[in-house]
């Protein structure tokens, strides 16, 4: 019987007495954003995509999106594949206002030293961009894509949505039982903020101009205000329930989206809750683009976005 070189290379350097090692681990490579679209040809020449071209989509089930107003782009949060077909798959495109793409997989290009499995809510505040992803609160430096810190999140069962304050204080929304909203400090450390009622499956969380947090329910129309200390100071409510987007603007003007019923609610202090949209698909955790000043909704297994525009 023929024996391979290989065994019997070991078998000979077992009987000499030599231990077989099995080789050292490589070293992780180092995480990588992607680029703005572009071509590299097959001479290797890199060509910056022109002007007069416009491609969109670049979506995998987005739920969430944020806003960098200092590039004046869109960050939308895709889930990927299903985490059953292929783990790890979760990735963040850059959008420009307009809709079309910036960058298809900024934070996803390369899975080297990155692990981003089905990011949910996202929130950015001092340059940081933060997401929950099963269990997982992480962070990211909004300038280069790099990731900075990951938190598990004890006590949660379906984390969701976030805010987050200026300090890097982080406020998610546990969507299932036990329904609560958990805080997360800058070191990491866990505690419930709220427990039980008034939450009904609570799931947008937003922090308003006073540094209040603001959280709306799936289970019924309350848009509900508490401070710092988890005061209920105010409640207030959307024209219509099972809400899941949450966006406070710079004159405190709060817009609710339904993701149940496909409808934008605007609340202005004094006055009742009026429907601005109405009739979009799985209308989720939606951002607010303080520049071009609109509405921005992905919309789930749509793979896609919406944009409303809003009065001057």
């Amino acid at each position: 019987m023929k024996t391979s070189l290989t065994t019997s290379l070991v078998f000979l350097l077992a009987s000499a007495g030599v231990a077989a090692q099995a080789p050292a681990p490589a070293a992780p490579s180092p995480f990588k954003a992607g680029t703005p679209l572009a071509t590299v040809n097959e001479t290797g020449v890199a060509t910056p995509m022109s002007d007069n071209v416009k491609v969109f989509g670049s979506f995998n089930f987005s739920e969430s999106c944020t806003f960098d107003p200092l590039r004046n782009v869109i960050v939308a949060m895709n889930a990927g594949a299903a985490q059953e077909i292929l783990p790890n798959d979760g990735y963040v495109s850059l959008i420009n206002p307009d809709g079309s793409v910036h960058t298809s997989k900024w934070i996803g290009a390369t899975r080297d030293s990155l692990t981003l499995n089905h990011p949910r809510g996202s929130a950015i505040s001092n340059g940081v961009l933060y997401t929950v992803d099963e269990g997982v609160l992480r962070s990211f430096d909004l300038a280069t894509g790099n990731p900075l810190k990951e938190v598990t999140v004890t006590g949660g069962t379906f984390l969701n949505g976030i805010g987050v304050t200026a300090d890097g204080t982080a406020y998610i929304s546990n969507t299932r039982a036990p329904e609560t909203i958990l805080k997360v400090t800058p070191d990491g450390s866990t505690s419930v903020f709220l427990e039980g009622a008034p939450l009904a499956a609570p799931n947008g969380v937003a922090i308003d101009n006073d540094g209040n947090i603001v959280v709306v329910n799936i289970g019924n129309n309350d848009v509900m205000t508490f401070n710092p200390a988890g005061e209920l100071i105010l409640t207030e409510h959307a024209a219509e329930s099972g809400n899941d987007g949450l966006v406070v603007t710079e004159d405190g003007t709060k817009y609710v989206s339904s993701v149940r019923f496909g409808s934008v609610s605007r609340i202005r202090a004094g006055h009742d809750a009026e429907i601005i949209a109405s009739g979009i698909p799985s209308a989720a955790s939606m951002c607010y683009d303080s520049v071009q000043k609109q509405l921005v909704i992905p919309m789930n297994p749509n793979n896609s976005l919406a944009f409303i525009p809003l009065e001057g």
